[in-house]
């Protein structure tokens, strides 16, 4: 997590304190507005109030101050970093005049061979795989292009870049950092669970991963009298292997697209990597045997008409079986993922049943609180227990027996393991396989490993009472 990144979600966790405070605030002038308008002292119950929620609001004040002043010395050191970055990049002339002749001055330049403000969409990067698998050495100047672009990706990525461009023969060259980036936004949001996940970069080699739990803990007892052997057991542990995958995309452009269309390397690369994206996400919520609906324990909800006053206890009842399952391992950063749809219903309902116990910066008279964030943005809201929410559209809506329903999953994200290349989607080549056929195949891939096991604690809430919601 970046600078920035750090920074959004500092901003983020404000947001319910705030909203805490407001309600604190609006019910002190609601007691002080009844006290003027009826010319009487405050009961002893409100002044108790008052006393309450003037102290709460003092410590949510104190509290906004020290996030204020942590975001505010994260954005000075942002600040230094782009300027020392900005600094490294100047070029000044040495004042040191060479034997034979006057100073002489050379202009160094570090510009990118592809670079945002000269191929901003990535054409004539395209345009330059292709043309090398096309004709060889005869492509001198998009040969010599390729050629400084792996030399500037080395020099900046170092090993990584040895790494991906040289694994068992497969040769290709690395997608320039800026169309990544350029595309990504579109992307990520076919993936907010993927990007939700306890992260890691995959090992430099190999096709498995390793991840270790204790098996078998220590034990402790009385010790039954003086002298006498204490209590013992040995601790045992397991290495569980994950296999690695490979999630890959091909796209075929004919030479007339590439040398006579408008646009359509731009169109090729965004569809691929939204696909890489949207695939890498649907696995981690559908695949068979491992994905997070198939390795769940499953709180039923039927219900013919379904309401969510009736789904509410579901909602509590999960979290509740995830902190049950960690025990002391659970950090309190339970996720819940749901398709939008339930999302959007579950805002559609009214109640007038309010529940017993309230949630922090939730006011009482709601079961949960909606961000406004948009979709693939990251946290949507939360639910009453404090489980932030992740809207996402991989989630299956043809489950069940009708085939019309949806599932909501828990799970804590220190238990949701997802190694990936931190560069992938990061290769992009072309091959001369249909040169025949006037044209060319792109294919863009990466590698990824998953398991949501190590500690088994994921819940979903399914069944009838998830079919396709009525808004009305």
């Amino acid at each position: 997590m970046n600078l920035k990144q750090m920074i959004d979600k500092l901003r983020a966790d404000l947001a319910p304190r705030l909203a805490e405070r407001t309600e604190a605030r609006t019910k002190i002038d609601a007691v002080r507005a009844a006290c003027v308008t009826e010319s009487r002292d405050p009961s002893e119950t409100e002044a108790a109030d008052v006393v309450r929620l003037s102290a709460r609001v003092s410590e949510i004040d104190t509290e906004v101050d020290r996030v204020n002043a942590q975001i505010a010395e994260y954005q000075e050191e942002l600040r230094r970093d782009e300027a020392l970055d900005a600094l490294a990049r100047e070029v000044h002339p040495t004042g040191v005049t060479l034997p034979g002749g006057p100073e002489q001055r050379m202009e160094v330049s570090d510009r990118r061979t592809y670079r945002t403000e000269s191929d901003r969409t990535g054409q004539q990067f395209l345009r330059d795989v292709a043309a090398q698998f096309i004709f060889g050495a005869a492509a001198t100047e998009s040969n010599e292009r390729l050629a400084a672009h792996m030399r500037e990706e080395r020099a900046e990525r170092g090993e990584q870049i040895d790494r991906a461009a040289g694994t068992s023969a497969f040769a290709g060259l690395v997608v320039p950092q800026y169309l990544t980036d350029l595309y990504a936004p579109k992307a990520r949001t076919g993936r907010p669970f993927a990007d939700a996940c306890r992260h890691h970069d995959l090992p430099e080699t190999g096709m498995t991963v390793y991840i270790g739990k204790v098996t078998t803990g220590t034990t402790t007892d009385l010790q039954a009298a003086e002298f006498d052997t204490v209590n013992e057991t040995d601790i045992d542990d397991t290495l569980m292997s994950i296999n690695v995958q490979t999630n890959a995309g091909a796209q075929t452009i004919s030479r007339q697209g590439l040398e006579r269309g408008v646009g359509v390397e731009d169109t090729t690369m965004q569809d691929l990597f939204g696909a890489y994206a949207s695939t890498l996400d649907s696995k981690l919520l559908n695949q068979a045997t491992t994905g997070l609906t198939n390795v769940a324990s499953t709180i039923a909800y039927t219900d013919a008409s379904p309401t969510a006053a009736e789904l509410y206890p579901k909602l509590v009842a999960a979290p509740a079986a995830v902190e049950a399952a960690l025990l002391n391992q659970h950090q309190g950063d339970n996720i819940a993922v749901m398709n939008s749809r339930r999302w959007y219903w579950l805002q559609s309902q009214l109640t007038t049943s309010w529940p017993m116990f309230g949630a922090s910066g939730i006011p009482a008279q709601n079961s949960g609180l909606d961000y406004g964030k948009t979709y693939g943005s990251g946290f949507r809201g939360v639910l009453p227990t404090g489980t932030v929410v992740i809207v996402d559209n991989n989630v299956a809506v043809n489950l069940g027996a009708g085939t019309n329903e949806d599932e909501i999953y828990f799970g804590a994200q220190s238990e949701l393991h997802l190694w990936e290349d931190p560069n992938a989607p990061m290769l992009l080549r072309a091959e001369q396989s249909q040169v025949k056929k006037l044209a060319v195949d792109f294919v863009a891939y990466g590698y990824f490993a998953y398991t949501f096991t190590r500690r088994p604690h994921a819940q979903k809430v399914a069944g009838t009472g998830l079919v396709t919601p009525a808004f009305a």
